[in-house]
């Protein structure tokens, strides 16, 4: 699958299910008008059927179905400490999707659920009326892409759309869209607002390949930040996570290399560096439900909960990775999680 259309025609959602208190709700109706040929069945609760006792999350993968409810929970959150604030004194996440179109073996998503159907929360403007209250306190970083992929979605959704336009209405409030997405071009007619950051993830094709399974290769990604900051767009390069592979020396030089020929450093706003990090429950899930995975065998090291690579392979993916790309971006604008 190379892109957001290969994706979706793989992920067609041929079942939607809805809560009967969303059935009227304009962004219900128009993502439904996207699925003509699909079975809607009406749930009284999203939980109904997403937390259902002795699912397969991999084999539910292959064939997610779509539910459409209302979040009564938590709308917004504190910054996780695992995700860097870039700064930010007041930083935030939300999310309006549980769970992505792509499978990457690495995701913690498949550590966090036991379902890989995917929730969809219409109520969006309830987030917005939150993140309007928290405004009147203080300015507010918001990540609002960290737990799926927005733009991955936006053919559906609008989602993206709707929060440039909400950005537009408040000088006080910056948001990150986080994407390994290609479909830039779902957005590229929006005016471009300053306080919004377009932050690409960016992986090696070898890795793209091989352990990001549904999203688009690097070089597809790559082209999308192009066409963002021709259109003078902030964008910010993401080389998060590094994975310890064998040859990852070559696959992340050739990757850095490849990106700052095609993008100049005065066309983004900074750049990512982090290594693969995830909570210590997580990860047994993970190792639970995927067994043979190579990638989640690696003898992790916990500390405070957070399970990653021993001290001396975290140097070592860090600091190759940071000597790198300060040959093309100063040393200021390189953030090291």
């Amino acid at each position: 699958m190379k892109n957001l259309y290969s994706s979706l025609n793989l992920c067609s959602f041929s079942h939607i299910y809805v809560e009967n208190g969303v059935t009227e709700n304009e962004n219900t109706k128009r993502i439904l008008s996207k699925f003509k040929s699909s079975n809607v069945i009406k749930i009284n609760h999203y939980k109904d059927v997403f937390c259902r006792h002795n699912q397969d999350f991999l084999v539910q993968k292959k064939s997610p179905k779509l539910i459409l409810a209302r979040n009564y929970g938590n709308l917004i959150y504190e910054g996780a400490r695992v995700c860097d604030d870039f700064g930010n004194e007041h930083f935030y996440y939300t999310s309006s999707i549980m769970n992505c179109l792509y499978n990457c073996e690495y995701c913690y998503l498949q550590g966090v659920y036991s379902s890989a159907n995917v929730v969809l929360f219409v109520n969006l403007e309830d987030v917005f009326k939150k993140v309007e209250s928290i405004l009147k306190k203080h300015s507010v970083y918001l990540c609002i892409s960290y737990d799926t992929d927005l733009m991955a979605f936006e053919n559906i959704t609008g989602f993206i759309r709707k929060w440039i336009q909400f950005v537009g209405k408040h000088s006080n409030l910056k948001i990150e869209i986080r994407t390994k997405s290609s479909n830039f071009k779902s957005i590229e007619d929006i005016v471009p607002q300053d306080n919004v950051i377009l932050a690409w993830t960016l992986s090696p094709e070898e890795i793209c390949r091989k352990y990001e399974i549904g999203a688009p290769g690097f070089k597809y990604r790559l082209n999308s930040i192009k066409n963002a900051v021709d259109r003078g767009w902030k964008v910010r390069v993401c080389f998060d996570p590094l994975l310890y592979v064998h040859n990852w020396e070559k696959y992340y030089k050739n990757c850095v290399e490849d990106t700052f020929r095609i993008i100049q450093e005065e066309n983004i706003q900074d750049v990512s560096i982090g290594v693969f990090r995830i909570g210590k429950d997580y990860l047994k899930n993970m190792e639970k439900i995927n067994p043979q995975s190579l990638l989640l065998a690696y003898p992790f090291k916990t500390a405070d909960g957070t399970c990653s690579y021993s001290e001396q392979h975290h140097k070592l993916l860090v600091n190759f990775v940071y000597d790198l790309v300060c040959k093309y971006v100063k040393k200021s604008k390189v953030f090291v999680q």
